[in-house]
């Protein structure tokens, strides 16, 4: 859209104008609009067209920059004007650029940024020093915080979507006499977890370790139509765990009332042990889907397992095994486990998928 501000110039105005800037080659009055520019990511191309200049003198002033010959002198001070203000501001956003950057794109020997490596690498350019605690504020201001990241699986299985909506598929047609159970297992430590909580100020809480580790297993299995949850205990993760889970299983569901049995696990090797094939084979009523590699989230017994570690494991004061897996084992028959499939199982890449099942089942 044109702009409704016109200033009409004479020619003689217009070179007057042109003369004035172009003298000043290695000053101030072309070459800081061209800094500033190119600061700001513009081409060379739309910078000589603006600023009624050549592109090989975008060049030269870049070049004089770079070798001092514009004899530019920055305080070691941000200064309080209201250009200081407007520097501040942009120090501001190249904060936020560096810390979309690894530490290691700038020479630093680190993982992670701190507020001293990015006072640094902001000081370096400018020629004036920032204090950590300046970058600190920044950060606050601009509504970061320090905190945990946590650990993610890789979720890179390519018949992610397929499987997905094939779960998804069984458990939408499920029918009265057939059950549908997600199936998992879950490690118990005798050295307790570690976990925030709330403390007084100056102190911190102490948590005394057992001195000898120790660990027992728990198979559970979780029937997400009726809250129903299954599990057995073992000294070892292996494919003897998954049959004794099967084995109640097939008790809990007997072949008069259910017809069918869908259990959703993961690719662990002791889902699929050739044990583990021979019963299922033994017992056809028993369908095993599986579910895509490095996909907890589509798995509703890893929310249970994970409740389990902040409500019992977390901070514990057992001093052997066989206490703490009794509260571990109580808490799975008492809590309440109704709800809906994790909403990953509704992505649209899913919904495709599914759509195309059903395409090809009609």
């Amino acid at each position: 859209m044109p702009s409704s501000l016109v200033v009409t110039l004479t020619a003689r105005q217009q070179a007057f104008i042109l003369a004035q800037l172009r003298q000043a080659r290695y000053g101030h009055l072309l070459s800081l609009p061209i800094l500033l520019l190119l600061h700001h990511g513009y081409a060379p191309s739309y910078i000589a067209a603006c600023l009624f200049c050549s592109r090989s003198s975008v060049y030269r002033s870049v070049a004089a920059w770079r070798s001092g010959a514009l004899n530019l002198t920055v305080s070691r001070h941000l200064p309080r004007s209201w250009w200081g203000r407007a520097l501040a501001d942009s120090l501001r956003r190249k904060l936020v650029l560096l810390l979309r950057c690894p530490p290691r794109v700038f020479g630093w020997m680190r993982t992670r940024w701190s507020c001293a490596c990015l006072a640094l690498t902001l000081s370096g350019p400018l020629g004036y020093q920032i204090s950590a605690e300046t970058v600190r504020r920044w950060l606050h201001q601009a509504g970061y915080v320090w905190k945990r990241p946590s650990l993610v699986a890789r979720d890179d299985d390519p018949a992610r979507a397929s499987l997905l909506a094939h779960i998804r598929r069984h458990w939408e047609g499920l029918r009265s006499q057939q059950a549908f159970v997600f199936a998992d297992e879950l490690e118990v430590h005798l050295l307790p977890k570690v976990g925030a909580q709330w403390t007084r100020r100056g102190q911190r809480l102490e948590v005394v370790t057992p001195g000898q580790d120790q660990r027992q297993y728990i198979a559970a299995a979780l029937d997400f139509r009726t809250g129903k949850l299954i599990h057995r205990t073992g000294a070892k993760k292996n494919r003897f765990l998954f049959l004794d889970l099967l084995r109640a299983l097939d008790r809990a569901y007997s072949g008069v009332c259910f017809r069918r049995v869908y259990v959703v696990a993961d690719n662990d090797s002791i889902h699929t042990a050739g044990d583990v094939r021979r019963w299922l084979a033994r017992h056809p009523r028993f369908v095993l889907l599986r579910l895509p590699r490095y996909c907890p989230k589509a798995n509703p017994m890893e929310r249970v397992f994970g409740d389990l570690h902040d409500q019992i494991t977390r901070h514990h004061r057992h001093r052997t095994l066989p206490p703490l897996l009794a509260e571990g084992q109580q808490y799975l028959r008492r809590r309440a486990h109704h709800g809906q499939l994790p909403s990953i199982y509704r992505e649209p890449a899913v919904e495709s998928a599914l759509r195309r099942l059903r395409q090809k089942a009609v």
